[in-house]
């Protein structure tokens, strides 16, 4: 892994919140809950497989992917590898612990995968898939411009934002910070009712009428 490459894992963090990807990828803050253990804990067991042939299509597990062009790395849960007449087909796939979202947070991460995919092997992808363990069902991800265009447009937010080394606000959303982990390190309602910086810009506007 090459510490200069954004962990793909950041882009889903980043589009949940950015105040969240910073404590984890700026102030290297971690803390664990039910919902992060259960889904550590899937991920061990996915990535513990081996690979394996079933008909025309392989299954590899663990497969690291990275893209120098738009710096970042990652680790495709599972990649199904479809072999036809006309050569071969790739199908990522990526294991959550939750549900489907109508969020595009998911779609991100395996469109990001994708992308890094596409540059190793030079082949275009069409498709991939999220596979939900709550409710234990597969959900097609059609690879569009639209999905392409947020998840560029992400990756490059995220990447200035680690650049830049400043920890946003909290979101305005309150409702993402029940389920987040990172809740007591980052004190959202704390850093709402900061006024301080608004105080200090203030300060300076009236120096400069007067």
């Amino acid at each position: 892994m090459d510490d200069g490459l954004l962990p793909i894992s950041a882009l889903q963090h980043f589009a949940y919140c950015p105040r969240q990807f910073a404590l984890i990828h700026i102030e290297q803050a971690w803390e664990e809950n039910q919902f992060t253990a259960e889904g550590r804990h899937l991920h061990e067991r996915v990535d513990g497989g081996f690979p394996e042939q079933r008909g025309s299509v392989r299954y590899e597990r663990s497969v690291m992917v990275c893209s120098d062009r738009l710096g970042i790395q990652g680790k495709l849960d599972l990649l199904e590898v479809h072999q036809d007449g006309s050569g071969a087909r790739y199908l990522p796939v990526e294991y959550k612990r939750g549900k489907p979202k109508l969020q595009d947070w998911d779609r991100i991460q395996l469109c990001a995968q994708a992308l890094c995919l596409e540059e190793m092997v030079g082949v275009q992808l069409n498709e991939g898939a999220l596979w939900y363990w709550q409710v234990r069902k597969r959900e097609p991800v059609v690879l569009n411009e639209v999905l392409r265009e947020s998840t560029l447009k992400i990756i490059e937010e995220a990447q200035a934002l680690r650049v830049s080394g400043c920890t946003p606000r909290p979101t305005d959303i309150k409702q993402r910070c029940r389920g987040c982990s990172l809740v007591d390190v980052c004190q959202p309602e704390r850093f709402r009712r900061d006024r301080s910086s608004s105080y200090v810009a203030g300060i300076f506007e009236d120096e400069e009428t007067s």
